[in-house]
């Protein structure tokens, strides 16, 4: 099973906000949003309810990003390893 870097804290996002050039924040997992109790559950199984077809097959992770100054927000795949 592969794991998600940023999940597990091996890598940081170092990207910057397209409108106003603050650094985004990694707000952590989009499935974290959708569903309060999605973290009891094992992954395989947050993934086949996070929205996205293709997370499970690919292995990706998606993350929002968060710009804590103007409030822009994105959507990042992270390739699982």
């Amino acid at each position: 099973m592969a794991i998600c870097p940023l999940c597990n804290a091996l890598e940081k996002v170092s990207m910057t906000c397209p409108t106003c050039n603050s650094p985004l924040q990694d707000g952590g997992k989009i499935a974290d949003y959708s569903d309060p109790y999605g973290h009891y559950n094992d992954e395989n199984t947050v993934k086949l309810f996070d929205g996205y077809s293709n997370t499970a097959k690919d292995e990706i992770c998606p993350h929002l990003l968060v710009c804590r100054d103007c409030s822009f927000e994105r959507i990042l795949f992270i390739q699982e390893q």
